[in-house]
């Protein structure tokens, strides 16, 4: 694929645009024949697979498990939970029927003699099967708790949709998990949502405001949903991972119950948390320049690339000979490194390629550096190259990956903190909300607020934070609108 950097529309000119022709130009996925589908290119899933790599490891440091629970959930589950499938309804892809046949014409069609007796659903998210199934597994307080975690793929019906962001169908992990007590559910919901936000900030780079959610925004069928909200480059907000407390309500609607350390039968208490494919929008988003994307190295699919540069095949051998021993030595310090001696491209076409692809270190050798014992080194976050000595060059390079790892995060959080803002009034907050941002204001804790607000600037709640941003954000004050009272304030922001 021939990289043009120069047809990569700038982020200050269309930051939407921007963001689909990254998507693109960078080889990480590409629209897929079936509408509102995308297909993840090798590149793109090598991220999601760090990505998965380091959260899986996380789960079962946290003592879950993976299991993994059927595509297709009966219509009637749905049902059993009617908040939940209100949640959902809208969304849902229904499969009918279960053969085709010949229409004569050298095509197919559907079979009418084949109509399902039970509609069956495409999973939008699976607690209904699995709650049904969990009714199976547990009988004692002996049998709890239940840690399980899926990696699979869900869909909804998404009528707006772009690569990551927003999909039809989308690949996450869902955690689905069974407790004894209320004290022992909440107490997991908020744990995973700790080790999603480590996550986001430890190696993805990205910081992120932890909270819970208004009622008006939470999961359909929690008691609360607990929320990581990340800031992307132009001022919105993006949901990045939450957790859900789901109190006993899926217990009874599926009629899960155990017998409790004094032989009484009582409902089981639940969990659901997820993240998805919807981090690499986030990664992209939160790091990446007009020169394409900018990767923290510890998700990178390729840490440190070595392009030769040479007049000859004579030249070359010996590079590839110098080069040889350096490339084992990174190998050796556990860092993914790329020999790019391939003759079928220049130069600068790799360079310009690798650059759009964000590997987070360059190194060049030529014929001047093979004489003089030097590599030319380049760290894409800043673009600052320098001639470095051979000599030490890996221990120098393993620090240098350190460095952007924490530089691009400092960046990120300097970016966001700039961009926070306390306001007072209903008049500041319309006309703040239109630079973006996250604002800091007053709300009376009611729905109907809430809901005028977003009808009238596009502004939602992102969350009630744990902890102050500003200032002055825990203490009460008057609602922005109503001023009635209110306890503390809220982050609003539009968002993706």
């Amino acid at each position: 694929m021939a990289v043009e950097l120069k047809d990569l529309t700038k982020r200050s000119e269309n930051y939407s645009q921007w963001y689909n022709e990254l998507v693109v130009k960078a080889d990480l996925a590409e629209q897929a024949a079936v509408r509102g589908c995308m297909v993840i290119k090798p590149y793109g899933y090598a991220i999601w697979e760090k990505m998965q790599r380091l959260l899986d490891d996380m789960f079962k440091a946290s003592g879950h498990q993976n299991a993994y629970f059927p595509l297709l959930i009966p219509k009637s589950f749905l049902s059993r939970e009617a908040e939940h499938v209100e949640g959902f309804a809208k969304e849902c892809a229904v499969v009918t029927h279960y053969r085709l046949k010949n229409d004569g014409q050298g095509g197919v069609t559907v079979d009418p003699a084949a109509k399902l007796e039970e509609e069956l659903i495409i999973r939008p998210t699976s607690e209904t099967i699995i709650w049904n199934t969990y009714k199976n597994w547990i009988n004692s307080y002996r049998d709890l708790p239940i840690l399980c975690n899926q990696w699979a793929n869900v869909f909804r019906w998404e009528m707006r949709t772009r690569l990551f962001l927003r999909t039809a169908e989308f690949l996450w992990q869902e955690g689905h998990t069974a407790h004894a007590t209320r004290e022992e559910a909440e107490e997991e919901a908020v744990r995973m949502l700790d080790i999603y936000a480590r996550f986001a900030e430890e190696y993805m780079a990205m910081p992120v405001v932890k909270g819970v959610k208004s009622a008006n925004e939470r999961f359909a069928g929690a008691l609360n949903t607990y929320t990581i909200e990340a800031m992307m480059q132009d001022g919105k907000a993006l949901q990045s991972g939450t957790s859900h407390f789901l109190g006993q309500n899926f217990a009874k609607a599926f009629d899960v119950q155990f017998v409790n350390k004094e032989n009484k039968l009582e409902y089981v208490w639940a969990t659901s948390w997820g993240v998805s494919t919807r981090l690499m929008g986030a990664l992209i988003m939160t790091h990446s320049d007009d020169n394409g994307l900018v990767l923290p190295p510890r998700l990178a699919p390729v840490q440190v690339v070595v392009v030769p540069i040479y007049k000859n095949d004579a030249m070359l051998s010996k590079i590839d000979e110098k080069v040889a021993g350096i490339v084992e030595r990174l190998k050796a310090l556990g860092i993914s490194v790329k020999y790019d001696n391939a003759d079928n491209k220049r130069p600068g076409f790799k360079f310009a390629d690798y650059e759009v692809k964000g590997v987070p270190v360059r190194l060049v050798m030529g014929g001047r550096d093979l004489e003089n014992g030097t590599m030319e080194v380049m760290r894409r976050d800043t673009l600052e190259k320098e001639t470095r000595p051979i000599e030490g060059i890996e221990e120098y390079v393993k620090a240098l990956l350190d460095d952007i790892q924490a530089n691009i995060y400092r960046k990120a959080l300097a970016y966001r903190d700039s961009r926070i803002v306390a306001v007072d009034s209903y008049d500041a907050f319309k006309e703040e909300i239109e630079k973006g941002g996250f604002i800091m204001a007053h709300w009376d804790g009611t729905t109907e607020t809430e809901e005028r607000i977003k009808e009238e600037t596009k502004a939602t709640i992102r969350c009630i934070p744990f902890k102050a941003l500003l200032p002055g954000d825990k203490e009460p004050g008057r609602c922005m609108v109503t001023g009635k009272p209110s306890a503390c304030r809220v982050v609003f922001a539009r968002a993706y």
